[in-house]
């Protein structure tokens, strides 16, 4: 049968919203299951309340284990509680406030009763302790999201002071003191009845909307995007950016349609991705599909743009390259503003994933910057972020951020409502579309052909890659190129990366065991063309293979 990515979801392929809320509340989690336990990945905890995963017991045995940690870390300051537009976000939330309220927590709520992107969260925690007297208590945050994933699933992340994602060792701490919890029936969690949660003294309402969207003025030229009428179509993709981009629109008094304005937990809309699944992934060409096709039918908008759920990706569409890979976008973005952001620090450096392309590298080199390259995770970008000694910071999965114009902190997390922005910015001050600016990339640096596969993977070898050391591959050459590099660590922080990446001059590799399936995937990169990628995504299998078996 032909694939039915890229068309629009079918009754079939909804989830039973009755069925998925049921189960919040009424399933158990089996803690001899590790599935069923609670794990924080690179964005927090996630799962569905189908498959015992994601359950009012783990978000309130999570929570407490927060209000525990916030505690014995000195963090007395306002918790910013956010959610997105998941079916299980808002009861996620409700569960999470009835155990921050019996703690005595101060909460601030959105004063709209509305959906909140991650980025919006991260900007209002380091507004709030910016603005603090010195010595003040600080704030930080949890935001509901699964991010981009199906309709079925839920998430729930932690964001500390520094307004990003927490550290390992925070998230370690708080797995391990609520699955202590839940083992022990949740005796130890203090929780009041929803209701009078949002009546206590200690629960505040917070307009993250108007924080966000008045202040973007610090970080985007604004007025050379309304100067210049560009035409921005913008669709929130169902998520929590929806109400934002009519504001932007209207209250910067830009050219700003959203495109599609819906909000519907079953995300019935959607075109589905690559596997047939509904994912509000902004990157891929299949879930993007509706606003690809828009554009490529005559749309009159010069730049289109798509977040997922919880806005913290961007996708940018043009009207003469359709949807953009990501890596292209990061590219363009950093040339673009290292080049014209003249308040920065002018030795910033450029944070990038290993994963993400070396076309970034090459475009580095060309700006006379230092580029730092850090394992996945935009954790690790947030202490730059912060300093201003790395005004951005990019991943290969359609996330990004940068500083504001004078070069301060603007967030700490991921933000694809300003990314998507940036697009009509470059579009506005150079006049040319991002995906032609990439083409005069690529006739200066090469075109390089990138992409991702899955390969089967046991438990047992997943733990074996993540527990390589460069002397464990013998091989010294990848696709006819010798290889100068073999890393186990990112060069840029010397962190372990949780896995392999194996570098020759014209191309790259990297494996990493999947957290959620039992896959490994490789990156891989090639400047000398499509066949040559494929070559190395071959060799890098039987390698990577050899070594874990």
């Amino acid at each position: 049968m032909a694939s039915r990515a890229g068309t629009v979801a079918q009754p079939q392929d909804l989830v039973d919203l009755t069925a998925l809320l049921d189960a919040y509340y009424d399933v158990k989690p089996d803690l001899t299951d590790p599935g069923q336990r609670v794990a924080f990945g690179t964005s927090g905890h996630r799962g569905s309340s189908l498959k015992a995963s994601f359950n009012e017991a783990h978000i309130v045995a999570i929570t407490q284990a927060i209000v525990e940690y916030r505690a014995g870390q000195g963090i007395t300051g306002p918790l910013f509680l956010a959610k997105d537009t998941h079916g299980l976000s808002e009861p996620a939330q409700n569960s999470a406030l009835e155990v921050l309220a019996a703690n005595g927590v101060k909460v601030l709520i959105d004063a709209r009763h509305g959906y909140t992107p991650t980025p919006a969260l991260s900007h209002a925690i380091l507004t709030y302790n910016r603005n603090a007297p010195a010595g003040a208590p600080q704030a930080d945050g949890i935001v509901v999201t699964p991010s981009h994933n199906p309709p079925a699933d839920g998430g729930f992340k932690y964001n500390p002071p520094h307004g990003g994602p927490a550290d390992t060792d925070a998230t370690g701490w708080i797995a391990n003191r609520a699955n202590e919890l839940l083992e022990n029936g949740l005796r130890g969690v203090k929780r009041i009845p929803v209701a009078e949660a949002l009546e206590a003294e200690t629960t505040g309402k917070f307009d993250y909307l108007s924080s966000y969207v008045d202040d973007l003025p610090s970080v985007l030229d604004l007025n050379a995007i309304r100067e210049a009428g560009v035409r921005i179509g913008a669709d929130p993709m169902g998520g929590a950016s929806v109400d934002y981009w009519g504001e932007i629109g209207e209250r910067h008094h830009l050219n700003l349609t959203v495109v599609n304005p819906t909000v519907d937990p079953q995300w019935a809309f959607m075109t589905l991705d690559w596997d047939e699944k509904i994912r509000m992934d902004c990157s891929s060409p299949s879930a993007m599909a509706s606003l690809i096709n828009r554009m490529s039918d005559g749309a009159n908008y010069d730049v289109a743009t798509g977040n997922d759920a919880d806005a913290d990706r961007h996708g940018i569409v043009t009207p003469d390259g359709g949807l953009m890979n990501p890596n292209h976008y990061l590219a363009v973005a950093i040339d673009y503003l290292y080049r014209h952001r003249t308040g920065w620090n002018p030795e910033s450096v450029i944070g990038k994933t290993l994963v993400s392309s070396s076309i970034i590298d090459r475009v580095a080199g060309s700006l006379g910057r230092k580029l730092v390259e850090v394992p996945v995770g935009f954790k690790w970008f947030v202490p730059g972020l912060l300093s201003g000694e790395g005004a951005f910071g990019g991943e290969e999965s359609a996330g990004a951020s940068f500083n504001k114009m004078d070069g301060s902190v603007w967030t700490t997390d991921k933000d694809g409502i300003l990314l998507a922005l940036l697009a009509s910015e470059i579009t506005a001050v150079t006049g040319k579309s991002p995906s032609q600016l990439y083409k005069g990339l690529t006739d200066q640096f090469g075109d390089p052909v990138y992409a991702r596969i899955d390969a089967a993977a046991t438990r047992e070898q997943k733990a074996a890659l993540g527990k390589l050391s460069p002397s464990d591959v013998t091989a010294t050459e990848l696709a006819g190129e010798t290889i100068t590099a073999k890393l186990t660590e990112a060069p840029g922080n010397g962190a372990a990366i949780g896995g392999l990446k194996v570098v020759t001059e014209n191309a790259w590799f990297a494996a990493r065991p999947s957290g959620t399936e039992d896959v490994y995937k490789i990156y891989a990169e090639s400047f000398k063309g499509a066949d040559h990628l494929k070559q190395v995504q071959a060799e890098a299998k039987a390698l990577v293979d050899g070594v874990i078996s």
